[in-house]
């Protein structure tokens, strides 16, 4: 599947005609991301993992006259890693992938982008109910994220409201906050609307599509077609301190049980207070309930989270993350301290976690971040 759209989308770029780019300039620019990685974790049965993944990016974009643009953009992930118990047992996988592959026509006000691209929005930082199309791991450094096949129009107004509508196609799996995924062959589609307000921005968001509940091995009746609808919202206003209300409704047509209905809602602020080189401190708090009915809350989660970041000098910045889980008191707690060079980053990471992993992650080695760990990464731009 992947590999046709792909080569659909190439071939719709060559099939532009000549004429489209006259009294055009055109760029090209490849460049790329290098990272590799090992971490330890005494409580997995492979507790010594090693990695790597490349992700080359090739760019192309035509400057066409009145600030008109006409841009592609191409990237795979190739990824691979291994595990193993030292003298005893080792396993390996690894794949290759599309991670962007769009092209975009944009003016002044509007723009259109065609392809697997990333799509996200919303005022909260880390524990984000909008975070309906991606997998964004706060704690990840590189924020690596897989995209969506789909269709992304922008329309800004000139009081810097903006209108968004998107239409999505070949997307099955789970994404972020989801409990099953896209019944193959049918469309997804929504929008968004964002505007000013004093002080800051308000929006309101929708989402339609139609999910497939089999083979959840019994926690959900099964459907092959369950018409789901969600409705979003968030605001971000600047004032002594930074501060967001962000929160999203999902409905399912079909009886579900407890998980018909989905809330989350999370209200946080953030401050960079004057303490030498500047202290950025995040706070948020995050209620998830699932009810058979909306807005009952009879099974809920509420988490804290608190994020610090502190920079050393020019080359080193210190950061940390606390999550604590009031309804199964538990504590997530991780550090990461990053060092640039000209062309290199180096990050050393340490977690101390529940054995019980229940953040959403977009990690690809099941339970890798549970328990206690310390990782190592390396990451060359060019």
């Amino acid at each position: 599947m992947y590999r046709f759209r792909s080569i659909w989308f190439i071939g719709l770029f060559l099939a532009i005609p000549g004429r489209l780019f006259a009294q055009s300039q055109d760029s090209l620019t490849f460049k790329g991301q290098l990272s590799a990685w090992t971490l330890y974790n005494g409580g997995l049965d492979l507790p010594i993992y090693m990695g790597g993944r490349y992700i080359p990016q090739l760019n192309y974009e035509i400057q066409l006259p009145d600030d008109k643009l006409i841009d592609f953009e191409a990237s795979a992930n190739i990824s691979g890693n291994f595990g193993f118990h030292p003298f005893d047992t080792i396993s390996s996988n690894g794949s290759i992938k599309p991670y962007r592959v769009w092209g975009r026509y944009s003016s002044r006000q509007f723009e259109v982008r065609v392809g697997l691209q990333k799509i996200n929005f919303g005022s909260a930082h880390l524990l984000r109910p909008l975070m309906w199309f991606d997998e964004v791991d706060p704690r990840d450094p590189l924020g690596l994220t897989d995209g969506v096949w789909g269709v992304l129009a922008r329309y800004y107004f000139l009081n810097n409201a903006n209108l968004w509508l998107w239409s999505l196609y070949g997307n099955q799996d789970p994404r972020g906050w989801d409990f099953a995924g896209t019944t193959q062959g049918i469309p997804e589609f929504g929008g968004r609307f964002q505007s000013p307000i004093p002080a800051g921005e308000a929006a309101l968001s929708y989402h339609h599509r139609v999910s497939d509940t089999r083979g959840l091995n019994g926690v959900l009746p099964e459907y092959s077609r369950v018409q789901e609808n969600r409705i979003g919202f968030d605001v971000r206003m600047d004032l002594v301190v930074g501060a967001w209300l962000e929160g999203s409704w999902v409905n399912n047509s079909e009886d579900l049980g407890a998980f018909t209905n989905q809330e989350l809602l999370n209200i946080g602020a953030d401050y960079t207070f004057g303490v030498g080189n500047g202290l950025y401190v995040i706070f948020e708090q995050l209620l998830v309930a699932y009810d058979q009915k909306a807005f009952h809350f009879q099974n809920s989660t509420t988490f804290s989270l608190m994020s610090i970041s502190y920079p050393i000098g020019l080359f080193d910045n210190i950061s940390g993350i606390i999550y604590y889980d009031w309804d199964n008191n538990s504590i997530y707690n991780f550090i990461n301290w990053e060092r640039s060079f000209k062309h290199l980053t180096m990050y050393l990471m340490a977690y101390w976690n529940p054995d019980d992993y229940r953040i959403p992650t977009q990690e690809t080695i099941q339970n890798l971040y549970a328990g206690r760990g310390i990782q190592l990464m390396f990451v060359f731009n060019h």
